[in-house]
């Protein structure tokens, strides 16, 4: 049960921990109860919203009868659990910490629809500082660079030995919309280039002339985490993002992706045009 973050972690031991329950046949309220906490406390925990303490955790297994050597292994991930992300130093931003930011970096595939901006992983720091500033024209300026900084920061996540699998599929207008302005713009279109040739990377451009397409309701991020954790949708949105995990909306999103796909010019044509921009 290793994983790289302490949200991996978490997202992980609270799937066991689910896993558990339902193979001991006892509903949430039972837990809850035995717990004396919340059912909704114990909900929050198996999905990996919240930390589970060590308490918790032994409680928990010692009502599923889990032997002494599963639940002190079980125990430790849940000390880790409880560490603190890097992103954690960032929480005078409030925007995606730590939701987004902790599935994003625990994640090992991102498939992304972007239709109005190059997504945030890919940006350049002029580009994010331009789209930032369109969105929260507000912010002081000094607010502006830390979110900026944390854009910046998050884009380590490719350079990792394992970086996570990532599709983008992006608008064709995105590549069009001079965002910051001409020199801004061609840099950014330049780092679309260098980064579509990354391993890890698929970059695919949806053209105008594809017409009407499954993904017209708007942008959205899967998370994909191996079994037997929960896919993530994230919906973005300009004050935070929605987090869909029930089965039919992986479904439906994931469906939404596989049909755009067909519509979208291959890797090397989506290259080749953002090179004759």
């Amino acid at each position: 049960m290793t994983t790289r973050t302490p949200t991996g972690r978490r997202r992980r031991l609270g799937a066991e921990l689910r896993r558990l329950r339902e193979e001991a046949g006892l509903t949430i309220d039972r837990v809850a109860e035995a717990l004396e906490c919340s059912p909704s406390k114990v909900s929050r925990i198996e999905t990996g919203q919240v930390s589970a303490t060590p308490r918790d955790v032994r409680d928990m297994l010692e009502l599923y009868r889990v032997d002494d050597a599963q639940r002190e292994a079980m125990v430790r991930v849940a000390r880790e659990a409880r560490q603190r992300g890097w992103w954690q130093k960032f929480v005078d931003v409030p925007d995606g910490v730590p939701a987004y930011v902790g599935l994003e970096t625990a994640a090992t595939s991102i498939d992304i629809y972007m239709s109005l901006i190059v997504p945030a992983l890919l940006q350049t720091a002029d580009y994010a500082k331009a789209v930032i500033g369109a969105v929260r024209p507000d912010l002081p300026p000094a607010e502006l660079d830390r979110r900026v900084e944390l854009r910046l920061r998050r884009q380590a996540l490719l350079d990792q030995e394992r970086p996570p699998a990532l599709r983008v599929l992006l608008d064709d207008t995105v590549v069009w919309r001079p965002v910051g302005g001409p020199e801004v713009m061609a840099t950014q279109r330049r780092r679309l280039l260098e980064d579509a040739q990354r391993p890890s990377v698929t970059l695919q451009i949806l053209p105008l002339e594809a017409g009407a397409h499954a993904g017209m309701d708007g942008p959205f991020t899967i998370f994909g985490f191996p079994a037997p954790e929960r896919d993530v949708v994230a919906l973005d949105s300009a004050a935070d993002a929605l987090y869909l995990e029930s089965p039919e909306d992986l479904r439906r999103y994931r469906r939404v992706f596989e049909r755009l796909l067909p519509a979208a010019l291959t890797p090397e044509a989506s290259v080749a045009l953002i090179a004759r921009r």
